[in-house]
């Protein structure tokens, strides 16, 4: 192990977990079926032992060992996982993540879906941390965004934490993003739909997006909490951030729209507060992990 971050984590919530367990249901019935292992049924003995060791075979950010200790425990309450590590925990190739021991068929059972679980949520976690690491040194947060697999949301927007990242609103209901398609519902009139938020959802902050300074100008007026500067140049950016100051200090300024790993520098050196990123999510590798088992 390489170290750790301020973002280690070691449980899920309860609806963090409500929603892991229908996953790993879904995921057990489509590999087990109706027929079980039938390769572990035909050469392992009911009553053999195993031990087995989920590893890291390159460097990353580990996320995910509740989802692998849910499977475990989904495929046979006999089955012990013992996590070494915490989710958030930076992992050098080699890195044993948590071992797992029981019936041997129950351990190969559990081995393939315990593992998507791990690489797909440590792939997150991973690359979120890529993304946090290259905005240091500067006020900027990194937030993902609605663009999840179907299902998964508040799993990666977990995997998105241990990395170190901050999450955007969860889905429609928990926050107010006026967007394009909105305004164009207004005749584009950014100050009165920011007005017509403000009343339907008192207490909740009010976020609007904008692609043009004029608009910037009618959100500023506005008071809006947070103002999403979508697909803006670094330079228009910082008039944007200078406009805000002079104008609205109390405003959040939020960067979003083609953010790479190659250009959130940049983003984050014009001032902004938030740059969200859907790639954090929607084009996270898996991190390769795999499950080694242990004489």
């Amino acid at each position: 192990m390489t170290g750790a971050y301020a973002t280690r984590m070691s449980a899920f919530n309860p609806a963090e977990t409500a929603a892991c367990r229908a996953l790993v249901a879904l995921a057990l019935a489509e590999d087990l079926g109706d027929a079980g292992d039938r390769t572990s049924a035909s050469l392992i003995p009911a009553e053999q032992p195993g031990r087995a060791a989920f590893v890291a075979r390159t460097a990353g950010v580990a996320a995910g060992l509740p989802a692998a200790a849910l499977v475990c425990a989904a495929v046979d309450p006999a089955l012990a996982f013992t996590p070494v590590l915490a989710d958030g925990t930076r992992l050098a190739r080699g890195d044993v993540l948590a071992t797992v021991a029981g019936p041997l068929r129950s351990v190969l059972a559990a081995e393939r879906t315990a593992l998507n679980f791990l690489q797909r949520l440590s792939g997150v976690a991973s690359l979120t941390r890529r993304y946090v690491d290259a905005v240091a040194g500067t006020h900027a947060a990194v937030l993902d965004t609605r663009k999840t697999a179907p299902g998964w949301r508040l799993l990666e927007k977990y995997a998105v934490r241990a990395g170190g990242g901050t999450n955007h609103r969860v889905g429609l209901y928990d926050g107010v993003l006026i967007k394009d398609n909105h305004l164009a519902g207004l005749g584009g009139d950014v100050r009165r739909a920011v007005e017509l938020a403000r009343a339907a959802n008192a207490g909740l902050p009010i976020e609007v997006e904008v692609d043009t300074m004029e608009q910037l100008e009618h959100a500023l007026a506005a008071k809006a909490d947070i103002v999403l500067l979508d697909n803006m140049p670094p330079g228009v950016m910082r008039t944007a951030v200078a406009r805000r100051d002079a104008v609205s200090p109390g405003t959040r300024l939020e960067a979003s729209g083609g953010i790479t790993l190659d250009t959130i520098a940049a983003a984050a050196a014009t001032g902004v507060d938030r740059i969200s990123v859907g790639a954090l999510t929607h084009s996270a590798p898996a991190l390769d992990i795999a499950l080694d088992y242990q004489s």
